[in-house]
């Protein structure tokens, strides 16, 4: 019951980022295109209080979800971790003052309980604890391929589909950070030292803020309902994919395959079902300038 209430509390925690982070990059004014301006804008969001207390809540999750994972498994924590996109939809309606339309909810409500499914089936085994020079190489040369393409692929396109792209760039990235810090975690038990002086450390670091700074531009290019789902669901799906691939977590689904199968397809109704919805291109978590003032406002 305590890893159940821990994870919970973590997603929790992680949806009030996502919407305080939003708030504050909906709150700031574009300001034109390019490396600079994008600089500057980022400068800007990070001064305000919503993004800050966002920060501090996405620090709580880690905290969290690092507890539920000492005291209960991965196969647990991964599925409850999907709470985090109904629990956006419901801080989200708090911040900004209206409710996302039944569709959406139920959009999300499909992602989650597909992904749970998903997870529940293909939760893989317990596999080593570190990954050689050779796989690592492989993977993360996959994993920047990957990033690069949804990033340019992201900057031919506007709105949704641009926040839909850059939080699941940014989802991929996540999974590498979590991948390498398993790595660190593994590396413990040879000392201080010889931990310092290795990669893990800060390649785990470097990933972290091209995660954080690619999560940062689906929060400006459009709403949590474009980026949320693509950033949960990739997150888990890709954490799935580099357990196997680097340290051997072994997927045997059997009789499973059905369930599994299941939440893939719930997941793919999700899926469908925002992109038919209206709010997912619309103005749900977005703000308006008051007439005349520097002061912002939900819009209605």
């Amino acid at each position: 019951m305590l890893v159940v209430v821990l994870t919970l509390l973590a997603a929790l925690s992680n949806a009030s980022s996502s919407v305080l982070q939003r708030r504050a990059a909906a709150e700031e004014p574009e300001g034109g295109a390019g490396l600079r301006q994008a600089a500057r804008w980022l400068g800007r969001v990070l001064l305000r209080p919503p993004w800050v207390a966002g920060a501090g809540l996405l620090a709580l999750s880690t905290v969290l979800q690092a507890a539920a994972l000492g005291r209960g498994s991965l196969a647990l924590v991964q599925p409850l971790m999907a709470a985090e996109l109904l629990f956006t939809l419901v801080v989200g309606s708090v911040v900004f003052h209206r409710r996302p339309d039944p569709g959406i909810w139920l959009a999300f409500a499909a992602l989650a309980v597909g992904l749970s499914l998903f997870l529940i089936s293909a939760a893989p085994t317990v596999g080593r604890s570190t990954a050689s020079a050779g796989l690592w190489t492989v993977a993360a040369g996959v994993v920047l391929g990957a990033v690069a393409v949804l990033v340019v692929t992201a900057r031919a396109v506007r709105g949704a589909p641009r926040a839909a792209l850059l939080g699941l760039a940014s989802a991929v990235c996540f999974a590498l950070t979590a991948a390498l810090l398993k790595e660190v975690t593994g590396r413990f038990s040879d000392g201080l030292g010889a931990l310092l002086a290795s990669w893990p450390p800060y390649a785990t670091v470097a990933a972290g803020a091209v995660a954080f700074l690619l999560l940062q531009s689906a929060f400006r290019a459009g709403t949590l309902a474009a980026s949320q789902p693509a950033l949960t669901l990739g997150d888990a799906l890709a954490s799935v994919v580099l357990g196997w691939a680097l340290f051997g977590e072994q997927i045997t689904l059997g009789v499973r395959v059905v369930p599994a199968v299941a939440g893939v397809v719930l997941m793919g109704v999700g899926a469908a079902g925002l992109a038919r919805a209206p709010l997912v291109s619309g103005s749900w978590d977005t703000t308006a300038r008051r007439p005349g003032t520097d002061s912002v406002r939900p819009v209605p």
